[in-house]
């Protein structure tokens, strides 16, 4: 399965991440566009290292949660040891299996797929797992990192499942269709 990354996969993905946030540091003011407010259930799938996990951890606050996601145990260790680090005890890990990520159905108020939308290698199957944990009234932002606007808009039409709402520079944010 492609979406798998080994864990040296991981560590240079890990290293690249870290040197573009000290020539760019965009995180805080990508994750504050998202509309995560205070007591809200985020998921983060894909989390990776969690540059993004512990943004919306300050976001939601005591009273919210993040749910990290990752297909890649050594990522889901590294974000359980910055929330530690950082005192958020609102963050909760999932390694997913194929497109099962465990969490129970309409849980979340916003669904985060940042920069991980492109190695996803059936997204019908992945959008109707994030479509299951997103609430009725929960959005779904995906950011396509390495692939065209173009391709996350198909496989969205073709899911039948997520009705975009809004487009930004980087982002869609959709809502659930209304079947």
């Amino acid at each position: 399965m492609r979406e798998h990354m080994s864990d040296g996969g991981f560590k240079l993905m890990r290293l690249a991440m870290k040197a573009v946030d000290r020539i760019h540091p965009h995180v805080p003011q990508k994750a504050a566009s998202f509309g995560i407010q205070s007591g809200m259930t985020v998921v983060d799938y894909g989390c990776g290292p969690g540059r993004y996990t512990m943004e919306f951890a300050g976001l939601v606050g005591e009273g919210g949660r993040v749910l990290a996601v990752d297909l890649v145990a050594l990522a889901l260790e590294e974000t359980k040891g910055k929330a530690l680090t950082l005192g958020y005890g609102n963050v909760t890990t999932y390694l997913a299996v194929g497109y099962d990520s465990g969490i129970p159905d309409k849980t979340a108020d916003r669904v985060l797929a940042i920069d991980m939308f492109h190695f996803v290698q059936e997204p019908a199957a992945f959008l109707k797992e994030l479509w299951r944990i997103a609430k009725d009234d929960g959005k779904l932002i995906l950011s396509g990192g390495h692939q065209s606007r173009a391709t996350i808009k198909r496989n969205l039409a073709k899911s039948d499942l997520w009705a975009i709402a809004d487009e930004r520079r980087g982002l869609i944010v959709c809502r659930k269709a209304v079947h």
